[in-house]
């Protein structure tokens, strides 16, 4: 992704500008020569912050403070971002009523955290001829969990596998 660029000082390439101070007052419509040579007096920069407006609208500021201060707050967005992240419980068409309530409990935290988890039911050998069995299972879950939890990916087949993805329910 490309930033964005900002103009400065002699890279701004309008006739006329329209300037606001340093202390954001209203300077008025100048000149491009004129409105660089005052922000040259205050030992600033002059920063072109609305480049499609008609004149383009400049403030006189420090660029490098400017510059910092973006950055900033860049990275206090990037830190209020929640990433979620898909967490996976591995299971059999034979797993027993104590261990199914485990794996149950342990969903029911992911989904807590705010987290997506994917029910992995695996058959071997010959349990493929029991797919009922897996579907019970996951049902089974699906039933256990509806009070915090909505079925984003219905279960399905893959290869010798069975899965499904359940994410929280918005509150």
């Amino acid at each position: 992704m490309a930033k964005p660029t900002v103009n400065i000082n002699q890279a701004i390439r309008a006739r006329e500008v329209r300037v606001i101070g340093a202390d954001s007052e209203q300077l008025g419509i100048l000149p491009i020569g004129e409105a660089l040579s005052l922000a040259e007096s205050q030992q600033l920069d002059l920063v072109e912050v609305s480049p499609t407006a008609v004149p383009p609208v400049c403030r006189i500021m420090d660029f490098g403070k400017y510059k910092y201060q973006q950055s900033k707050k860049l990275q206090e967005a990037k830190k209020k971002q929640v990433q979620v992240q898909l967490k996976e419980v591995k299971l059999r068409p034979k797993t027993d009523e104590h261990d199914l309530q485990f794996k149950i409990k342990h969903v029911r935290r992911f989904l807590e955290e705010g987290n997506k988890a994917k029910i992995t039911l695996v058959f071997r050998g010959r349990e493929i001829t029991h797919m009922n069995l897996g579907q019970k299972a996951l049902d089974r879950f699906t039933e256990e969990l509806q009070d915090i939890a909505v079925v984003e990916v219905k279960p399905k087949m893959e290869g010798r596998s069975m899965f499904m993805i359940v994410a929280p329910k918005k509150s």
